[in-house]
């Protein structure tokens, strides 16, 4: 669960949690001034940064900010939101783009939220099954998992949607894997790992989690995204004015996530800046040099 910022790790901290923590990829918006060069004084060279496609971006923002990021030595994913492409001309023209100005190679490929598609695309399966994103020489490719379900998506739907994708991706040659939605809470989490394993999916998974922020601002997030039975986490021990104005961190959700790293249930985790990259580039050197 999340924790107050004065938090520390336990005293069962593992070295697999500091690995954890110094492997994570992040996730930044593709207009934010830190995406290229000025990253480079916050993270290592060599982090994977996922750059998203908020309602405000054009798809040329992120491919502007992924051969930002490349030049200034970071691994860029950038989202691919198959209901935002207008066409499959513009489809072409941002892989090119991208593969091109950034050597893009992995991306993570997404419906979108629009209500309605503004081109050809109606979900990333139906992108995916163009054929488009193996032609401009990417290799693997990413897809969102949703622990605690989809506001608009049923639990079957989603698995049926998954399973398609991921037999796709074989056939076409396509290493996949998946990256979470978000959460405070390690129990939702487990419980939706145990059951894709259970239904022979076994392909790497990083877990969503979010940065040291304000429990106003994650809320906020956590609403918007439709994330549900784990925002409870963040309320616990707090009175509704004290939540307000506490930071919290992801620390105790990492140290309850360890044992499944440890047994390979896990492959990494993926941060959400919410309270921003500093921040949390901030917390980050914080626990690697504690």
């Amino acid at each position: 669960m999340m924790q107050a910022a004065a938090s520390s790790f336990p005293d069962r901290r593992t070295p697999r949690v500091r690995e954890l923590i110094a492997t994570a990829s992040i996730e930044l918006s593709p207009r934010d001034r830190l995406a290229g060069e000025p990253l480079r004084d916050l993270f290592p060279p060599q982090t994977a940064v996922f750059v998203s496609h908020p309602p405000s971006a054009a798809w040329e923002d992120i491919a502007a900010a992924c051969a930002r990021l490349r030049r200034a030595g970071f691994v860029p994913v950038p989202h691919i939101a198959a209901r935002r492409l207008a066409s499959v001309e513009a489809a072409v023209d941002f892989l090119r783009r991208l593969t091109d100005e950034a050597e893009i190679c992995d991306v993570l490929l997404i419906g979108g939220d629009p209500d309605w598609p503004a081109g050809p695309f109606r979900d990333a399966l139906t992108l995916l099954a163009s054929g488009l994103i193996e032609c401009h020489g990417i290799e693997q490719i990413r897809f969102a998992g949703y622990p605690e379900g989809h506001s608009l998506i049923s639990e079957r739907a989603l698995d049926r949607a998954l399973d398609a994708k991921l037999a796709l991706s074989k056939e076409r040659g396509l290493t996949a894997s998946l990256v979470t939605q978000f959460a405070f809470d390690a129990a939702p989490i487990e419980r939706w790992l145990a059951g894709l394993r259970a239904r022979g999916i076994l392909c790497p998974v990083r877990i969503g989690i979010a940065g040291p922020a304000s429990v106003m601002t994650l809320a906020k997030f956590a609403v918007r995204c439709g994330i549900g039975a784990s925002m409870r986490a963040l309320a616990r021990g707090h009175t509704a004015f004290a939540r307000i104005l506490t930071e919290a961190t992801p620390d105790g959700l990492i140290d309850a996530l360890a044992g499944a790293a440890e047994t390979g249930e896990i492959d990494g985790l993926h941060v959400f800046t919410f309270g921003g990259a500093a921040r949390t580039a901030q917390w980050r050197r914080a626990k690697l040099s504690a």
